[in-house]
């Protein structure tokens, strides 16, 4: 035990001394891995590990080299589940590769939130910065739900909402990057949403304010996740470099590849739920 205190406070001080001589580097999207690895990562893998003791299966499907766009559900009152993939992402794929989410207009219009988020290699969900990241090789990944997906009611748990009119669908086919669907079980019981406070929500302007089992009734308590059992799937690859990429611009084939995404994630989600059997 004293060992391992002694390598992580060993690891704190050089992380600490790279942060003052400025020894790191930070990408044109704010990304910093040394941030992000020795700052952020620690929390997300004690969350990942061994309270939601979550498994990984399928990640064989998102690949080594080259630029991929991973699709997954949305859930859980607050986007955990982002930095549950990207955990995932990081630890167990063999080419440890890095996740660089698409997040909402109002995580980026939030000054502490924004500048979290880019560090951690989140960037704005737009076309722009999409067919960048994918231009340039990464992994990319993207909820469609958006906060319709987060903040539905406890209710209606793993029924997904509309996948919008399949924006990453195009920037997959301009960037001839397969589309790996990702099915995510367990976001839905960290924070079951029973009621939405919407004229508070509108006079701060969120699009929801949640009152969950905890919150606001046991205050700061209240945003401690419940411990919910995780499965995530990467499932098999869509390709799009049988199109060309001038297909981008084909409204039907973008719709009946967004709607053929989200059929697959709702089918595997009924799946999941069935081999993991009670959430807690």
């Amino acid at each position: 035990m004293d060992d391992a205190w002694e390598r992580q406070l060993d690891a704190a001080v050089a992380f600490l001394r790279r942060r003052l001589a400025g020894d790191y580097e930070v990408d044109e999207f704010g990304f910093d891995p040394d941030f992000n690895e020795h700052a952020l990562m620690p929390l997300a893998r004690t969350l990942y590990y061994h309270w939601f003791r979550i498994e990984v299966e399928g990640l064989e499907n998102v690949p080594s080299r080259g630029g991929a766009l991973v699709v997954a559900n949305h859930a859980g009152t607050l986007p955990v589940d982002a930095i549950m993939v990207q955990v995932a992402m990081l630890d167990h794929h063999p080419a440890e590769r890095k996740l660089r989410a698409l997040g909402a207009d109002l995580v980026y219009s939030l000054p502490l939130l924004s500048h979290l988020a880019r560090k951690s290699g989140h960037t704005l969900a737009c076309r722009a910065d999409a067919d960048r990241l994918l231009g340039r090789g990464e992994v990319v990944g993207v909820w469609p739900e958006g906060f319709k997906g987060i903040g539905k009611p406890y209710t209606e748990r793993y029924k997904l909402q509309r996948f919008g009119r399949g924006g990453f669908v195009a920037s997959a086919l301009r960037a001839q990057v397969p589309i790996v669907p990702c099915s995510v079980v367990g976001a839905e019981e960290i924070y079951p949403m029973i009621g939405d406070l919407r004229a508070l929500a509108r006079l701060l302007g969120l699009p929801y304010f949640p009152v969950t089992l905890t919150f606001p009734w046991l205050g700061v308590l209240g945003l401690l996740p419940l411990p919910s059992k995780w499965i995530i799937d990467f499932g098999e690859p869509v390709r799009t470099d049988v199109y060309p990429p001038e297909s981008a611009d084909d409204t039907a084939l973008v719709f009946e590849l967004t709607d053929q995404i989200r059929e697959t994630i709702q089918n595997r989600l009924h799946e999941l739920l069935l081999r993991r059997g009670p959430a807690f």
